[in-house]
């Protein structure tokens, strides 16, 4: 009985989350697609409902599967519609820009090529990197909730202790940028990982060039 009730609850929350599905849509296509949220709800609702059972007595283990499937679903769908909103604001703003914007889990990863934030073997950003984390900042402002953890990468060339301390500039310039830009600094932290992580086969010209990068991972801010 009490597994029959459980299946109906997270099918009946599973379906009203699929149906009222948080949609976003997407900036290079202009089509409406389903949130990350949707997931986000229904695992949160799922796993409450397992805890509203395990804290419930058996006579009110049926409600209390419905009352954690409820809070589950609300707190699992809110950060990832948080994110969810944010990411496409961030795929608006930087439309052309040069800046990949991708997903993992409920982390948004902004990649930042060298040709768009500095120059070789140099560690002033060009005036097209100031407009795009022009572009980072206004979104970032507006989603306080959000850390920004910025990681400077290099290619194999040179040695790997000169790599790693460019890279650590080269990502503490990023960070210094996006606090004069009136984000603070507790929400922004930087590192260097030099050569270490690579994306691309650092034995050619085009994969040096894509090796050579700043990433931004907005991720949402620990909760208290």
């Amino acid at each position: 009985m009490l597994n029959n009730k459980l299946s109906l609850i997270t099918l009946i929350v599973s379906s009203s989350m699929l149906l009222s599905a948080c949609q976003t849509t997407n900036p290079y296509t202009n089509e409406s697609q389903n949130a990350k949220a949707t997931n986000g709800a229904i695992i949160g609702a799922i796993a409450g409902a397992a805890i509203g059972v395990a804290s419930s007595s058996k006579s009110d283990r049926g409600k209390g599967a419905l009352i954690g499937a409820a809070s589950g679903a609300a707190v699992g769908g809110g950060i990832g519609y948080y994110m969810d909103v944010q990411e496409a604001e961030l795929r608006k703003q930087l439309q052309a820009t040069g800046v990949s914007v991708t997903r993992s889990g409920d982390n948004i990863i902004l990649n930042m090529p060298n040709e768009v934030t500095f120059g070789v073997d140099q560690s002033v950003l060009s005036t097209r990197a100031k407009e795009v984390l022009n572009s980072v900042a206004l979104v970032a402002k507006e989603y306080d909730e959000t850390m920004l953890n910025v990681m400077g990468f290099t290619d194999s060339s040179g040695s790997e202790s000169y790599n790693l301390r460019l890279s650590q500039v080269r990502a503490a310039e990023v960070a210094n940028y996006l606090m004069s830009r009136e984000i603070a600094n507790q929400r922004i932290s930087s590192i260097g990982m030099g050569e270490s992580r690579p994306i691309a086969d650092n034995t050619t010209k085009q994969g040096r060039a894509q090796n050579r990068r700043v990433e931004i991972v907005l991720s949402p801010m620990p909760q208290a």
